[in-house]
C-alpha cells in the first residue's frame, strides 16, 4: 500500500492514464508516490526521467540519472545522451552515444542529429551511411529522416566535393527540394539548382499559405521563438545574422522606426563592411520621405567601403531614378567597375540616355565597351553583339557615318552576311558612292536571292504591309473549271442605282444641280405668302381685314363700305368732317382682347389704348 491508502496498482493506472493523455506533470505526482515506497524502482524512475524530459526538464532529468546510476545502468543511455545534446553540451553527447553497449536505431538517429550541429561540420560518410540504414523505417519521423539525409548529401557535395548519388528521394516539401538544389550547387549545376529553388519557393509559399493567420504581426510573434535559450547552439553564424537582419526589417513593416534604426545601427556596429544594415536604414529614411539623407548615407558607405560598394551604388542609382536625375544615376552605374562592361548594364545606360536624348552618351557607352571586350575577348560573341547593337542605334537616330566603321568589322567577321552588307552599302550611299557601288557588286544576283522564296509565307509573316486574303472555301460541285479551288474570290453583287421619281432619262440634266440651292444661279429666295405679310402688321388687336379700312388716305378719297356712327343709314356719301382719324377708332376685337386690355387697364398698365 502507498500512503494515503492508496495501492500502487492505482497508481501505475494513474501514470498510464496521464502518459496517453500527455498530461507529464501529474503522471510525476504518481511517480513521486511510488518511489517513495519503492526508492529504486527501474521501471519507475525511467517513467520520471521519460516525464522530465517531456517537459523539458533536462538538468532535472540528468541528476536522476546520475543519482541512480548504478541502478539504472545502460537502461537510459539514450535519454542521458539526448538530455546533453539538448543541453548543448555536444561532447558529452558524442561520448555517450559512442560509449554504448549496443548502437541502437535511436542511438544512430541521435548521432545523426548531434553531428549535424552547424559548428561541428561532422558530415562524414558514416553520418551519410546511419541516415540511409535510418531511411528504411516509415514512421512519423519518416519526413525528417528524408530531410537529414538529403542535407548530409548536400553537404557532401558542397564542403568535400563528394560526387551526389540518386537516392530516389522525393521533392514534396520546400525542405527537400530546398537541400536537393544545395546538392546540384556543389557539383556546379548552377541552372538547375536555380530552378529547384524557385520550386522550393513555391511549395514554402503554398505550405504557409495554409496558415491563415499568416501575416506581420504573426510573424512578430514567431520571431520571438528566436530569442530561447539554447537556438544559438543549434544555428550557424549566417543563420543567426540572417534571424537579425528579419528582426530589423519586421520592425520597418510594422512602423517601429526607432526600434528598426536601433537593430540596424547594431549590425552595422557588429558587421562594419556588411552592406546590407546600411540599406535597412536607407530603406527606413525612404519610408519617412528623406531620399536625399538616405542618398547621403550610401555614399558614405560606398566611401569608406569600396570593396562592397556595388549593391551600395546600384541602390544608389535607384533612389536618383525615383528623383527624376537621370543623368546622375547614368554617372553611379558607370563607375561601379565590376559591372560596367556587363551586357545589361550597357543595355540600361543606353536606354537611360535615350530616354534624355542624349544619343552621344549613349555612343559613347557602346564605344567603350566595345574597346574593353576588343582588348579582352576579340571576335566573341558578346564583343560582336555589341558592335552590332552599336551600329543598330547609330543607324536608328541617323549617325550612318559613324556606324560604317562597326558596320565593316561585322562583314569582315562574316562575309555571307547580306543584311550587314546592305546596311553597309545604305550608310555608304550618303558618305561614298563610288565604295557604296564597289561594295554591291558583292550583293548575290536577284535570281539567287528570290530562289526558294514562300510567297504565302512571307506575306503573312510578322510586319508584313499587306497580307493576301484567304479565298473562300468552295465545294467541289460549285468549283469553276477556269479556276482553282486556292483562287475563288467570293464576288460581291453589284446594286443598280436608284433614279429619283418624275425622272427624264432623255433631258439633260441640270449643271448646278450639285450646289446647294441658295448658290444656283436661278435661286430667287423664298415666296412670302399673304398670311404672313399680314401677321404683326398695325395697331394691337386690329383684325387682319382692317388694314385697308384704318389707312386714313384711303377713307378720304373712299366712301365707307358700311355705315359708321352718327351716319345716316343708306347715305352714299359723308361730309368730310365726320371722318374718324385711324388713332381715335376702337378697332374691332375679339371679346378675349378686350377683357385682356381692360384688366390692363383695371391694373394700371402701359399700352393697350
Amino acid at each position: 500500500m502507498a500512503s494515503g491508502g492508496v495501492s500502487v496498482a492505482s497508481l501505475w493506472t494513474e501514470v498510464n492514464r496521464c502518459g496517453q493523455n500527455g498530461d507529464y506533470t501529474r503522471a510525476l505526482k504518481a511517480l513521486s508516490k511510488i518511489l517513495h515506497e519503492s526508492r529504486d524502482d527501474v521501471t519507475a524512475l525511467h517513467c520520471k526521467i521519460v516525464c522530465l524530459v517531456q517537459n523539458g526538464s533536462f538538468k532535472e532529468a540528468l541528476n536522476v540519472m546520475n543519482t541512480h546510476s548504478k541502478v539504472l545502468g545502460s537502461e537510459v543511455v539514450f535519454e542521458k545522451a539526448y538530455c546533453e545534446y539538448r543541453l548543448n553540451r555536444v561532447e558529452s553527447a558524442l561520448k555517450t552515444i559512442e560509449g554504448a553497449a549496443e548502437q541502437t536505431d535511436k542511438l544512430k538517429e541521435l548521432y545523426g542529429q548531434v553531428v549535424n550541429l552547424p559548428f561541428l561540420r561532422l558530415y562524414e560518410q558514416e553520418d551519410y551511411n546511419i541516415y540511409v540504414q535510418l531511411e528504411r523505417y516509415d514512421d512519423e519521423y519518416e519526413e525528417e529522416r528524408k530531410t537529414n539525409l538529403a542535407a548530409v548529401v548536400a553537404a557532401m557535395s558542397q564542403w568535400e566535393k563528394a560526387p551526389s548519388e540518386d537516392l530516389g528521394l522525393p521533392e514534396s516539401t520546400y525542405e527537400l527540394c530546398y537541400n536537393s538544389s544545395c546538392s546540384l550547387i556543389g557539383q556546379g549545376q548552377f541552372t538547375e539548382a536555380f530552378n529547384k529553388l524557385q520550386q522550393a519557393e513555391e511549395l514554402c509559399r503554398v505550405s504557409l499559405a495554409d496558415d491563415s493567420d499568416q501575416n506581420v504581426f504573426d510573424s512578430k510573434k514567431k520571431v520571438k521563438l528566436t530569442n530561447a535559450e539554447g537556438v544559438e547552439y543549434k544555428l550557424a553564424k549566417k543563420q543567426v545574422q540572417a534571424i537579425d537582419f528579419n528582426k530589423a526589417l519586421l520592425a520597418m513593416y510594422t512602423n517601429q522606426a526607432d526600434q528598426c534604426r536601433k537593430l540596424s545601427s547594431s549590425l552595422q556596429s557588429q558587421n562594419p563592411g556588411h552592406p546590407r544594415p546600411v540599406l535597412i536604414q536607407v530603406a527606413q529614411l525612404c519610408r519617412e520621405k528623406q531620399h536625399s539623407k538616405a542618398i547621403e548615407l550610401l555614399q558614405q558607405f560606398s566611401d569608406q567601403h569600396p570593396e562592397s560598394a556595388s549593391e551600395i551604388k546600384m541602390t544608389m542609382a535607384q533612389l536618383y531614378l525615383v528623383q527624376g536625375h537621370v543623368t546622375k544615376a547614368c554617372d553611379v552605374l558607370r563607375s561601379i567597375e565590376e559591372f560596367k562592361y556587363k551586357s545589361g548594364m550597357v543595355s540600361a545606360l543606353v536606354t537611360m540616355y535615350s530616354h534624355e536624348e542624349d544619343i552621344d552618351g549613349a555612343i559613347d557607352v557602346f564605344k567603350q565597351a566595345i574597346e574593353h571586350y576588343q582588348s579582352e575577348q576579340p571576335g566573341s560573341a558578346i564583343h560582336l553583339a555589341l558592335v552590332r547593337e552599336a551600329a543598330n542605334f547609330k543607324l536608328k537616330y541617323g549617325r550612318k557615318k559613324e556606324a560604317i566603321s562597326d558596320l565593316e568589322q561585322l562583314w569582315k567577321q562574316n562575309t555571307n552576311d547580306i543584311h550587314t552588307l546592305a546596311q553597309l552599302i545604305s550608310a555608304y550611299s550618303l558618305v561614298d558612292t563610288d565604295k557604296a557601288k564597289s561594295l554591291s557588286k558583292h550583293l548575290p544576283s536577284a535570281d539567287t536571292m528570290s530562289f526558294n522564296v514562300d510567297v504565302d509565307e512571307l506575306e503573312n509573316s510578322h510586319g508584313a504591309t499587306y497580307v493576301r486574303k484567304k479565298a473562300a472555301k468552295v465545294t467541289g460541285e460549285n468549283l469553276p473549271k477556269e479556276q482553282s479551288q486556292g483562287e475563288i474570290k467570293k464576288k460581291k453583287k453589284k446594286k443598280k442605282g436608284k433614279l429619283p421619281k418624275n425622272c427624264d432619262p432623255k433631258a439633260t440634266p441640270d449643271p448646278e444641280r450639285w450646289l446647294p440651292m441658295r448658290e444656283r444661279s436661278y435661286y430667287r429666295g423664298k415666296k412670302k405668302g399673304k398670311k404672313k405679310e399680314q401677321i404683326g402688321k398695325g395697331t394691337q388687336g386690329a383684325m387682319a381685314g382692317a388694314s385697308a379700312e384704318l389707312d386714313a388716305s384711303k377713307t378720304a378719297s373712299s366712301p365707307p363700305t358700311s355705315p359708321r356712327p352718327g351716319s345716316a343709314s343708306g347715305s352714299s356719301t359723308a361730309p368730310a368732317s365726320n371722318v374718324v382719324p385711324p388713332r381715335q377708332q376702337k378697332p374691332a376685337a375679339s371679346g378675349a382682347t378686350r377683357k385682356k386690355a381692360t384688366q390692363k387697364k383695371k391694373k394700371g398698365g402701359k399700352g393697350g389704348w
